[in-house]
């Protein structure tokens, strides 16, 4: 590496733990925004909670970890591990606190709107009766109360389940002994109880009133309200609710070290590994007892001061997504259906015969996408069809497609990735399918790195000309669910240059090919990083020349020393750098003399911001614009397989610069990154309003001129 490129300190590099956490400041933020109806708000609030989870499952996990061991830190942040959870704690906890406030104030806003959470003890006498009729039938028999005594040992408490401690004592015949009981709560009963659903059963008589249409009870309330059933005989004298988060991280490197061993066994394996990982979080209600708490920190094996999170509410709180199922639309966003791109009847191909074109999801359909796998699969000119997976949901279309293409006597070669984190198990059900029905599955690259995460997809047809090939190349995964959630950007062509490339990219990963180069995909881990480097050096050299020089960069998290060291260059040089993440920015802009030509942008709102889109004015016209799968994260340039794409057609160029445009003027969904990581809201004060999102639903691409 240059030696005149800045060094990474302390005062110019973010821990990229602290700046995750800030994003969910950001994301929290959404959830105390009026403009939202309240459903979407609770929406906002659950998000959070389950960003947290994995959060600490993986991110604080692996610093649990570090910590125990005594390891320096390694990252130019220098801050030790010991400190990092520490100050982990001092920034989560305020937010818990925020975020149960914001949940008490938002839950008596719905009540007023007709939609509310109950508590079971202020219900009227036949309304309860009713649920305890529904816990006996069809909750209590799926309980297991486990008791720990001298012959029964504290039992193993799975990661993320919601529990009961309960202690009692016997009524008659006993010393006034205290008993303890864990109960958990089974998965497979609702966490919200719809009351119309129980009452609609249970209570067939006159004496119903009304009043109960969109009213839920939380399900460990019940339990709380029946327990004398489970306990006959028994005096309740306190119970309390408790959720343990563990350490989920699968380590797979382990893949590498047998080549005899089948992936597929690797990922099953380590699925029952992760229920069982050492306790990273407790997190218990304000009012549990000391002797209650004290005994889950004993037998759990917790520091009482580091991991232990007391909230004011209910626990676990992505379970408030189920009230969206209500039907009140006043309360939600107006729904939206991204427009089509093209007819839904049209033949595809001719379509991309005509010219390259984007989609941008969820604005533009993602039928689309899979219009062109149905295509594939039924039109008997198609010969051949390679696509990798990642993570591709449930019901998916896309695979159902490759499932009808091999029916149809078609090779079909999937890539499946089956460590893609929390995926793998719903990765590996799809994988073994698709074997099943003779699709040829590959799970990895021997000597590449551990994740496939390109999102490509190749098809060969013959036609009178002779073959061609098409490709779909997109930043996001090929899954429906969440492509209308996602803002993603797809490109179909069938430019010789790209087919070519494509083709080497699946020969590489299916077979041994490793000096594999490519014309105009950028590929990472060989090629990828180097590229982008020289890329960012063009504009250098344009700005030392005294020419304008500017970097556009859209990505969701930004991390990687090299990238960061060369832009803080660039920065130095004269370029002007735009740079819009999403979530972790370990780069801090606004620096004298290092990065004070350099913003940086976060956009948060209706849609989830998940498009890379990478711009260096200078560059060759054909290598101006690219799209793709990589964060410049290490992660993704160092150890995946990624594909970044050049926008080769100018007429698209203009478009994907429109949607950056959009995006830097945005003043509703957006925050500026200060030098002190704190980032500021972007207000439109006496300025024309400009929601990227809104924009965006109204035309695909947006604004018109770059500013």
């Amino acid at each position: 590496m240059p030696n005149d490129l800045p060094e990474l300190t302390p005062d110019n590099f973010t821990n990229r733990e602290l700046s995750w956490i800030e994003f969910n400041r950001r994301v929290l933020a959404q959830a105390e925004d009026t403009r939202w109806p309240p459903l979407e708000r609770l929406k906002f609030l659950a998000i959070v909670s389950s960003n947290f989870d994995e959060f600490f499952m993986v991110r604080v996990a692996m610093v649990h970890q570090r910590a125990k061991f005594g390891l320096p830190p390694t990252r130019p942040d220098g801050l030790p591990y010991a400190a990092l959870l520490d100050e982990i704690r001092a920034l989560v906890l305020p937010m818990m606190r925020q975020q149960r406030q914001l949940m008490h104030e938002l839950l008596d806003q719905l009540k007023e709107a007709g939609v509310a959470i109950r508590a079971v003890g202020e219900l009227e006498p036949t309304w309860r009766a009713c649920l305890r009729r529904y816990f006996n039938d069809e909750v209590f028999p799926v309980l297991t109360p486990l008791a720990v005594d001298h012959a029964r040992p504290f039992p193993f408490i799975s990661n993320l389940s919601l529990n009961l401690a309960v202690k009692l004592k016997r009524k008659q015949n006993g010393n006034g002994e205290q008993h303890f009981v864990r109960l958990k709560i089974p998965e497979m009963v609702p966490r919200l109880i719809p009351l119309d659903m129980v009452l609609s059963k249970y209570c067939t008589d006159d004496t119903v009133i009304d009043g109960y249409h969109n009213t839920f009870v939380w399900v460990e309330d019940l339990l709380a309200a029946n327990l004398d059933l489970l306990f006959p005989g028994m005096e309740i004298l306190e119970h309390s609710m408790f959720r343990v988060t563990r350490n989920a991280d699968i380590d797979f490197e382990s893949e590498l070290e047998d080549p005899e061993t089948d992936m597929s066994e690797i990922i099953e394996e380590g699925l029952r590994v992760r229920r069982f990982g050492s306790a990273v979080r407790l997190t218990v209600p304000d009012d549990i007892t000391p002797g209650t708490l004290q005994r889950l920190i004993r037998q759990l094996e917790i520091d009482s001061d580091r991991d232990v999170y007391r909230v004011n509410g209910a626990l676990g709180l992505s379970s408030l997504t189920d009230l969206l199922s209500v039907d009140q639309p006043e309360l939600k966003d107006p729904p939206y259906l991204g427009r089509l791109p093209i007819p839904s009847d049209a033949d595809i191909f001719s379509e991309i015969r005509k010219h390259d074109f984007l989609v941008h999801h969820p604005y533009d359909s993602f039928n689309v996408v899979e219009q062109f796998f149905r295509a594939a699969a039924f039109d008997p000119d198609v010969l051949m069809i390679k696509t990798t997976l990642y993570r591709v949901g449930r019901n998916s279309p896309i695979v159902q497609a490759l499932i009808d293409a091999r029916d149809s006597d078609k090779q079909v070669t999937a890539l499946v990735e089956l460590k893609a984190r929390f995926d793998e198990e719903n990765n590996l059900v799809w994988a073994r399918a698709l074997d099943r029905k003779g699709v040829h599955v590959i799970y990895g690259v021997e000597d590449l790195a551990v994740k496939t995460h390109a999102k490509v997809t190749l098809v060969v047809r013959r036609e009178p000309d002779g073959l061609r090939r098409y490709v779909h190349l997109g930043t996001g995964n090929y899954n429906a669910s969440t492509a209308r959630i996602y803002t993603d950007i797809g490109m179909f062509s069938c430019h010789p240059a790209l087919g070519d490339d494509a083709s080497r990219l699946f020969n590489r990963l299916t077979g041994y090919a490793p000096g594999t180069t490519y014309n105009r995909l950028l590929v990472a881990p060989e090629y990828l990083l180097p590229k982008l480097l020289e890329r960012v050096d063009g504009e250098i050299e344009a700005a030392r020349a005294g020419k304008p020089a500017r970097i556009i960069a859209k990505m969701n998290q930004l991390e990687e020393d090299t990238i960061i060291r060369k832009l803080y260059a660039a920065s130095q040089a004269g370029v002007q750098i735009d740079l819009l993440v999403r979530g972790i920015c370990c780069l801090r802009p606004g620096i004298p003399g290092v990065s004070e030509n350099i913003r940086v942008t976060s956009i948060v709102g209706r849609f989830l911001e998940h498009s890379r889109i990478y711009y260096f004015q200078n560059a060759a016209a054909e290598e101006r614009v690219y799209l793709g799968s990589a964060d410049l994260m290490r992660r993704n340039l160092l150890n995946r397989v990624e594909v970044v794409y050049p926008v080769l057609d100018q007429h698209l160029q203009r478009q994907i610069l429109r949607i950056l445009a959009t995006q830097l003027r945005d003043n509703c969904n957006s925050w500026l990154l200060q030098p002190d990581d704190t980032y500021q809201r972007v207000e439109p004060g006496d300025a024309p309003v400009i929601d990227s999102h809104a924009l965006f639903m109204r035309d695909s691409h947006g604004l018109d001129e770059l500013p």
